[in-house]
């Protein structure tokens, strides 16, 4: 089996798991997108909050680490893998049906850091299972493998800010919310009642918590890495639109279009990555795609017109398609002992970037203005790309 070259997408079909991941991430990523462009409209619109204050909203993926962190200890010790997979996307089915009740400004800030947080741990624990589904029955193609069920994920964000759009404008943004809650529940039918057992439960030593943590400590260097070079994408969803609008003056199906051809190049990156990869090793490829990100920022704020702004989001969907590819599985094997754990911690991460980047986005679009504000992720990612660099060459040694 390990001489030969094997097709992902032949095993991915083969299996009836993962057949069944593709599907929920697909589900998944459809509910969760439809809604999350439209949630300050939401705040705004229907709760009446002031625009600096809906901004704010953001910043509730604080609390995401932390919820990863826990949901992944927790899944670490626990015997079904998918147990924790179906707490998560309940807690998020709760969580997006209040959101819909929503009376009051403070209540969606409440229920993304209570609720939301907590929901986001599905997809890791999904990936965690797969995890052990590849440890079990290892495979050359594994980074492919995950770059396929990856995709799902993926396609999604590409579907659901358009259905989003489209359901909310015809039935309004509370049944947008609860059409949400239904997708997030819904990813629960396509695994039906499987099981995935933990491939093996952690050694434990009680009384050497220090040295857990010292093992723990590449994947947290890993995930602070990956935070550095992530920043960008809030930045560039908060105001690149605002720039096409107000400074180069171009149509609104101009700018849904630089917008939207990030992740569809992502999706067709997806495989391209797996395989150098394969052959190059995943850390050289997460700085590659590092390396895109910078360029990507760079082209942004030197970009006097649309044609800038396309490459621009060309070379990013380079930097996001390392990460969609590649980020959880090398998360994994920094911690093995814990992949519940990696696969909390590093997904998570996305939203802290998140939250780092609207908080950086805002105090520098008022210090620098528009487009010069993508110097400052384009300095971080150069970071990035120093600190990917020192991890390739530990691994390698």
């Amino acid at each position: 089996m390990h001489n030969r070259p094997e097709s992902a997408l032949g095993i991915v079909l083969r299996s009836r798991f993962y057949r069944s991941a593709f599907l929920s991430l697909l589900i998944g990523g459809v509910g969760v997108s439809a809604a999350t462009p439209q949630l300050t409209l939401f705040m705004v619109r229907e709760l009446h909050t002031p625009l600096p204050v809906a901004g704010l909203y953001y910043v509730t993926n604080l609390a995401a680490p932390l919820a990863g962190y826990l949901v992944g200890r927790w899944s670490d010790r626990a015997h079904d893998r998918l147990l924790w997979f179906r707490v998560c996307a309940l807690i998020g089915t709760a969580g997006w049906l209040a959101m819909a009740a929503s009376t009051a400004v403070w209540m969606p800030f409440a229920i993304s850091a209570l609720l939301l947080s907590v929901a986001g741990g599905s997809m890791a624990q999904l990936f965690a299972a797969c995890r052990d589904e590849l440890t079990r029955h290892p495979t050359r193609a594994e980074n492919r493998v995950v770059a396929t069920i990856r995709m799902a994920f993926t396609t999604g964000w590409i579907l659901g800010p358009v259905f989003g759009s489209w359901f909310g404008g015809v039935f309004g943004l509370r049944p947008l919310l609860v059409a949400t809650a239904v997708g997030v529940f819904a990813q629960l039918l396509p695994l039906g009642r499987q099981r995935v057992e933990r491939y093996a439960a952690p050694a434990r030593d009680t009384s050497t918590e220090r040295r857990q943590l010292d093992h723990m400590l590449p994947l947290l260097t890993f995930t602070a890495v990956c935070v550095l070079a992530m920043t960008g994408d809030t930045i560039k969803f908060g105001y690149l639109p605002l720039y096409m609008a107000d400074q180069l003056h171009v149509s609104d199906s101009v700018r849904g279009a630089v917008i939207g051809i990030q992740p569809l190049i992502e999706l067709a990156l997806l495989p391209v990555v797996a395989r150098v990869a394969d052959r190059f090793g995943a850390i050289r490829a997460m700085t590659a795609g590092a390396v895109l990100g910078l360029a990507g920022n760079l082209a942004y704020a030197l970009s006097t017109s649309v044609a800038g702004l396309f490459l621009g989001q060309a070379l990013t969907a380079g930097l996001w398609s390392c990460v969609g590819a590649l980020g959880v599985t090398i998360a994994q094997r920094l911690y093995p002992e814990g992949v519940g754990t990696a696969s909390g911690i590093f997904l998570s991460a996305i939203s802290l970037g998140s939250a780092i980047g609207g908080t950086i986005g805002g105090i520098g679009v008022a210090a620098i203005g528009l487009p010069h504000v993508f110097f400052i992720p384009a300095c971080l990612t150069a970071v990035s790309i120093v600190g990917f660099t020192l991890l390739s060459r530990r691994e390698q040694t």
